[in-house]
Formats: C-alpha cells, structure tokens, sequence
C-alpha cells in the first residue's frame, strides 16, 4: 500500500497550531485563496487539529460482487502527526471512520480525522477527545457498501483541491485546507492578522472607537500590520 510523508516542516506545524482559523482564512484570502472545506462539521466541540494531509478515497462496492467486503485497511501505514482526509464524496449513507479507527489513530500519533462523507460512534469518540469533523453522522456500517479506493490521490472537497502534504487546520469554526507550497506564507500573514486584532482589542479596551482603532491599525488588511499613524 502506497504511504505519503508529511513534508509541512514541525515548525509550520506548531506555528500553525497557535492559530485561530479565522485568522488562517483572512490569510488565505489575502492571496486570493480557497480553503474553505464547506459542509464538514466539528463532532467533538473545543477539539482542534494541525497537520499534513493523508488522503484516503473511497468507492462504492459493485454491486454484482459477491462475499464479504471490508470497508478499508489503511490506517497502520498512516505516518504519525498526519490528519487523515477521507473522501466518500459528501456521502452520508454509510460511514467511513467510527470509534475503533479512533482508537488506533490515537495509538499512532494521528492527529485528527476530516470526512467528507459520514462517521459514528460519536460519544465514545467525544470521550476519547479526537479531533473529527464530517459531513454527517449515522450507524450505518461501510462495510459492505463502500471499499478502499485509493491513497495518496489528491481529493475534492466542493470546489476545493487536497493534495497529500498539504495541510489541514480545523477547530470549532469548521476545516481549512493550506497548500503545501503556501504554508509559509499563509501562517506568517496569519500570525500577523491575530497581532493586528489583538492591538485593535486592546486600543478599544482603553476607551477608543471601535472605527478608530480599525483605522488607526490597519484592519481592512490586517495581514500588514499597518502601524499606527
């Protein structure tokens, strides 16, 4: 089975990590970049995960074979600090991850799991504190239904691309995507969105206008942490 190795340096990575995702796509959107992987939903509330792609496709089981079909075998090859993306197209009839491939994530040093399809086992994966976020959620077994279809094949969630390596930031407010070769530059104009924000929370805590302060620090870009006049 094909392996991918994250490329997204440790450093990115915990730089990353102390970031909000509004930040992130304020960021994104200062170099005209989607990120954005709508319809995919936090499971597990105040959990948050940073890390490279690991992509995983799936496809539906044909119906004229015969016999027993396991969903997927994939997650031992997975490299540790990875966030495993799976993709069952958005859909939500059956489910892809659920609380024994939590289980072994967590034992490997996975970081997190997206879904673009369903998951369950929601409470045990809720006490287990594993970041998850999908589409939807049902009982409904893959097994059956659905079988591995690839690994390490760039994916697409709407309209936007996932390359393995790139990576994947995800908290409360939902999932972004950071191509591989952006990520510098993504997380330093972040870093400076979260300064400039911070400066303008701590100017109006002091009594100025909020309008002020948004003018006075630069908010309509906040990524250039425009000094005070």
């Amino acid at each position: 089975m094909t392996t991918s190795k994250p490329q997204v340096s440790t450093e990115l990575v915990y730089r990353a990590e102390q970031l909000d995702t509004a930040a992130v796509s304020d960021a994104l959107d200062s170099l005209g970049l989607t990120g954005h992987l709508r319809g995919l939903v936090p499971r597990v509330p105040g959990s948050r995960t940073v890390g490279p792609a690991y992509t995983v496709t799936y496809r539906p089981v044909a119906e004229a074979v015969s016999g027993f079909h396991n969903a997927a075998n994939y997650l031992d090859d997975v490299p540790a600090g990875s966030v495993v993306v799976v993709d069952n197209f958005a859909n939500t009839d059956c489910t892809n991850w659920g609380g024994l491939l939590t289980s072994v994530a967590q034992r490997q040093g996975v970081r997190g799991t997206v879904v673009h399809g369903a998951a369950r086992d929601i409470t045990e994966i809720r006490d287990a504190d594993y970041p998850l976020f999908s589409v939807g959620v049902s009982m409904v077994s893959g097994k059956n239904r659905v079988e591995l279809d690839a690994v390490g094949r760039e994916v697409t969630v709407g309209t936007v691309i996932v390359r393995p390596g790139d990576l994947i930031i995800a908290d409360d407010n939902g999932v972004l995507v950071i191509p591989e070769d952006k990520a510098a530059d993504v997380i330093t104009r972040a870093e400076a969105v979260e300064r400039t924000e911070a400066k303008i929370a701590a100017a109006v805590s002091e009594g100025i206008r909020l309008d002020e302060a948004r003018s006075r620090f630069g908010y309509a870009q906040p990524w250039n942490e425009n000094r005070e006049r």
